[in-house]
């Protein structure tokens, strides 16, 4: 069969922008098994309690196998509404059942915030470097990005000027960050509060990996902290499994109508038997069983790539690296005279990847830096990986 060109076809305006999503390009390289990928930030494997969610899926299917397969609300199933909201207080954050909305993943969660704050031209303070997958959700509302002030620890809310003010939100990433691995301090997540309150902003609090603590749990999240002008987002992808597609906003009931009313015109609902599978597994207390296995894998993955860092690469004060407590990624600062997208397909080509820094900044004007995850690597691959890479950029330097 002949198809015509893609551009015979007409296509949207969003549709028709710049072609090449680097995250389909990643997720095609971590399925080729010959290549060390440091790129693709997928929850590891090794840490999926299958037995676990087999089990709950019998009993869900053998109690409630017609209302698993039927169509469901789009608020989500009040069971895991209610086991979500007992998650979250007791992590120090209280919720209430009716403050959650249950979502088809942490990414449909960015999509349907970015629909109902945003309209083309309006403004978006993200942090300097984001998340990708989020740029890529908010790019489709086509605002304009600003940039929030960062260092090295972080977001730095004293330098949040006036010039923020009227951005319809600051999206944030505060703890175990992605791409940079950093956690904001509590001290600076109440000055971030503060600074919010002054400007009359919004906080879009989104916190996938703040359970994947080493050795100490993270500050109080946002939410805790300032309730009423914060949307936290969460996900149980890297605590269950990614596979179940289930995702959370909580925040005020009244704006989570807004986005229910959105997010019926998307898919409906969230799929039925998933979430139900999900609240047993949370109410009978085997995600409280199943964490301890998952810190413990990531905990000596991320110590095995710190490690690996500071035995394999050239010792140049250009060269430095976020030395995290938690979550899945490192972030590594490279001379200014490197350019790591160009240097990309060389590190392919010897059986490595990584997410160029570029990828992370809502304008690509980054060259210089390198996201690594590790997780989904064994030990003995993240040293040949890092040993690899180090050699390509010595004979860069």
């Amino acid at each position: 069969m002949t198809y015509c060109e893609l551009s015979q076809i007409p296509l949207s305006t969003v549709a028709s922008g710049p072609s090449g999503s680097v995250l389909k390009k990643l997720l095609t390289l971590s399925a080729d098994a010959d290549i060390i990928s440091f790129a693709v930030g997928l929850p590891s494997p090794d840490g999926f309690p299958v037995q676990a969610v087999a089990q709950a899926a019998q009993e869900v299917l053998k109690k409630e196998g017609r209302r698993a397969l039927q169509y469901s609300v789009t608020e989500g199933e009040p069971e895991l509404r209610e086991a979500v909201a007992e998650f979250e207080t007791s992590r120090g954050t209280p919720t209430r059942p009716e403050e959650v909305q249950i979502v088809t993943g942490s990414q449909q969660a960015l999509d349907l915030v970015a629909r109902v704050f945003v309209d083309p031209g309006d403004r978006v303070l993200v942090e300097n470097p984001s998340y990708l997958g989020a740029l890529g959700a908010f790019k489709l509302c086509r605002p304009t990005f600003e940039f929030l002030p960062s260092d090295d620890e972080g977001l730095n809310p004293e330098a949040m000027t006036e010039a923020c003010r009227g951005a319809k939100f600051a999206y944030i990433m505060p703890t175990f960050n992605n791409p940079t691995g950093l956690t904001i301090s509590l001290e600076r997540r109440k000055r971030l509060i503060e600074k919010a309150d002054e400007l009359g902003l919004w906080i879009i609090e989104d916190d996938p990996y703040g359970e994947l603590w080493y050795e100490k749990k993270p500050p109080q999240t946002i939410r805790s902290l300032k309730p009423d002008n914060t949307l936290r987002l969460g996900t149980l992808s890297k605590i269950l499994s990614p596979g179940m597609r289930l995702g959370y906003i909580c925040g005020n009931p009244a704006l989570l109508d807004a986005i229910a009313e959105l997010k019926q015109s998307v898919d409906m609902h969230t799929p039925t038997l998933t979430q139900l599978v999900a609240a047993q597994l949370l109410k009978s207390g085997q995600i409280e069983e199943h964490l301890p296995r998952v810190r413990k894998i990531y905990r000596e993955r991320g110590t095995c790539m710190l490690e690996c860092l500071e035995k394999y690469m050239p010792k140049d004060s250009g060269i430095s690296w976020t030395k995290v407590e938690g979550g899945m990624f490192i972030w590594v600062t490279l001379p200014e005279s490197i350019d790591t997208t160009a240097m990309m397909s060389e590190a392919v080509a010897a059986k490595v990847s990584y997410v160029p820094g570029e990828a992370c900044y809502a304008f690509g004007d980054d060259h210089r830096h390198m996201r690594m995850s590790f997780v989904t690597v064994p030990e003995e691959r993240i040293d040949l990986g890092i040993k690899t890479l180090a050699e390509l950029i010595k004979r860069h330097l």
